[in-house]
């Protein structure tokens, strides 16, 4: 009997406690995608952590490399670039399948990779042998390497004259 009575008033402590506790309204947060070495240039790839790193691969993958400096606050580099960049579904398929991608929010020690200036973005080649590609440039005469989202065109063409070199010059 008293193990009885003992249950009925757990369920009633259980209850009232339920039932007294006011509902919770906190909102929702926003699903965060978690920050990857792509910093939104292309998720799926995979990206090389440093330009050390990044030449190691391109030498023992043989293929080149391609490094896009930019600034996570630059206007140019963030907003239009890099979604066109993403975007694009050819140059998405041939970074994965035939370079080694490298971006830099900082400058390198090595001036080979500013050799008209340190400007963001700009889009630089280099090949397995460590040659910097200064041949392979973009539109503009005041800033060789830079690129506008206008342009993809443009640098898939690029991408593969970088992959033309490695299999004529190399």
């Amino acid at each position: 009997m008293l193990k009885g009575i003992l249950a009925v008033l757990l369920v009633l402590v259980t209850l009232s406690s339920a039932m007294g506790k006011p509902e919770k309204t906190t909102p929702k947060k926003e699903k965060r995608i978690p920050q990857t070495l792509s910093r939104g240039w292309g998720d799926q790839l995979i990206w090389a952590q440093t330009y050390e790193e990044a030449l190691f691969w391109s030498r023992s993958k043989n293929k080149p490399l391609m490094i896009i400096f930019h600034l996570e606050d630059c206007p140019h580099s963030q907003a239009a670039l890099k979604k066109a960049f993403a975007e694009d579904k050819d140059i998405q398929k041939l970074a994965d399948d035939d370079f080694v991608i490298l971006n830099l929010v900082y400058e390198t020690t090595d001036k080979h990779l500013s050799p008209d200036g340190q400007y963001v973005p700009r889009i630089l080649f280099v090949d397995p042998s460590m040659t910097v590609r200064a041949d392979i440039t973009g539109r503009y005469a005041n800033r060789l390497y830079a690129y506008e989202p206008a342009d993809m065109k443009l640098l898939l063409s690029n991408m593969q004259r970088a992959l033309k070199f490695l299999k004529t010059e190399l």
